[in-house]
């Protein structure tokens, strides 16, 4: 017989949705909401519900902003013609923290995976490649994770700039292949980024 109230077996459902929490987590997770002060609820319900109605995609470049454009597109003294194009908005993230780069970005929301039915329609590369071809960049940085996936991405978009007057290059050594370039160590991330490597 199971014991737990429906409300608490509903909450496990959606707690096991979540990356990295298996049936354990979420049973630890549960209890701590089922014993924690009630605001602390609230608040954290409440900042979910902000979360969604707040935070979108920055229409130039695909960053999770609460603003549009996003503060790094609006920024005056970014570096224009170096773009930096990653697989994930909260990749950025990372990169930022690093300190090693102050250029423009441009997320994918994914890479290229036939297998699991995702061309390049089902990512921003169309955006990406209009971008460039308006001009003023110099150097597109394929930030893409050292995955197959990735790497089958980044030769794919490197071929679709070929026609335009820029440098393709690729983060350096010192990113694992198989690796997640937003779980990178910020070091690692900042000397990848300055030592990166043209395609």
């Amino acid at each position: 017989m199971d014991l737990r109230p429906e409300a608490v077996r509903k909450l496990l459902v959606h707690l096991k949705r979540l990356p990295g929490i298996g049936s354990r987590s979420a049973q630890r997770l549960a209890e701590h909401l089922l014993t924690c002060p009630e605001e602390e609820v609230e608040a954290l319900a409440a900042s979910l519900a902000h979360l969604r109605s707040s935070v979108r995609l920055c229409s130039q470049c695909f960053l999770l902003t609460a603003e549009d454009p996003c503060p790094v597109c609006q920024d005056p003294d970014r570096d224009r013609s170096v773009l930096l194009v990653v697989e994930d908005p909260t990749t950025a993230w990372s990169v930022e923290a690093s300190g090693a780069y102050h250029g423009l970005y441009h997320a994918l929301l994914g890479h290229l995976s036939p297998l699991h039915g995702i061309g390049p329609d089902e990512l921003t590369i169309d955006a990406l490649v209009k971008r460039v071809a308006s001009g003023g960049f110099q150097e597109v940085i394929l930030g893409t994770n050292p995955t197959v996936e990735g790497e089958t991405t980044a030769l794919y978009i490197a071929r679709l700039l070929e026609p335009y007057n820029v440098v393709v290059s690729r983060p350096a050594s010192g990113i694992p292949m198989g690796g997640d370039l937003g779980a990178v160590d910020q070091v690692t991330l900042g000397q990848a980024l300055t030592l990166r490597r043209k395609l």
